[in-house]
């Protein structure tokens, strides 16, 4: 190479390193999960369970934001012995670390599982989260083979409409393993419900920050979950 080549080419390097690199020369890094965070969540999960003992192969729901913000639940889906377990905004990495404490402890017939909507909205590619679901549901197979698992696909929302094509993506990967694996495995499409005539999502649907669900939204989600819970 040159001299004037090499010169050119470190002049290139050095801007790059201290002015920063255009966008085109940009790659996007996820955001490292940090399962250690919810530390708390699952202290006062496991306090809860000592003042009020959880039911016995009742029906649990884990998962982020979504979940966890549902604090109807149990008057929603009354006389089923439904748990509610989720945790702040979670993504699936969390859910597979503390799958102990929010599954397994519990024994229950059925898992209802929301994740991938923050993993997403963090980096993470639908490939990653179809194999985070993939590391759940063998986890679960492993330990409790005869525990159903109906997972809730990733809704759309507001928030986070220009992220849409991605979870449709995560979600038919998901949508395609489940029918080739049915056994014990379900795939709850909410996501249809939750669009309006114009295919966008259905601003009644959602709080202020255009992420979270109003009660209409969960007035969706109880009457599309109804038909999947174990009897």
């Amino acid at each position: 190479m040159a001299l004037s080549t090499r010169l050119r080419h470190g002049a290139f390097l050095f801007l790059l390193l201290f002015l920063g690199c255009p966008s085109w020369a940009q790659t996007v890094t996820p955001q490292l999960a940090t399962p250690q965070q919810w530390t708390t969540e699952m202290a006062a999960f496991a306090h809860q369970d000592s003042l009020t003992p959880p039911p016995t192969k009742g029906i649990v729901f884990t998962g982020s934001s979504s979940v966890r913000k549902w604090e109807t639940l149990a008057t929603d889906l009354a006389g089923h012995p439904v748990l509610n377990r989720g945790f702040g905004g979670s993504r699936f990495p969390d859910a597979n670390f503390y799958f102990e404490q929010l599954v397994l402890k519990y024994r229950p017939r059925q898992v209802f599982l929301y994740e991938g909507d923050n993993d997403l909205a963090a980096g993470a590619t639908p490939e990653q989260v179809y194999e985070s679901f993939r590391a759940f549901e063998k986890r679960l197979r492993h330990d409790l083979p005869k525990t159903d698992l109906v997972f809730i696909s990733i809704k759309p929302s507001l928030a986070r409409w220009a992220l849409w094509p991605q979870m449709q993506s995560a979600n038919n990967m998901i949508k395609s393993y489940i029918q080739k694996h049915p056994k014990r495995l379900h795939f709850l499409d909410v996501g249809t419900a939750m669009l309006g005539p114009d295919g966008k999502p259905r601003p009644e649907l959602y709080v202020e920050d255009g992420l979270h669900m109003t009660r209409a939204g969960y007035d969706i989600w109880t009457r599309l979950v109804t038909p999947y819970l174990a009897k």
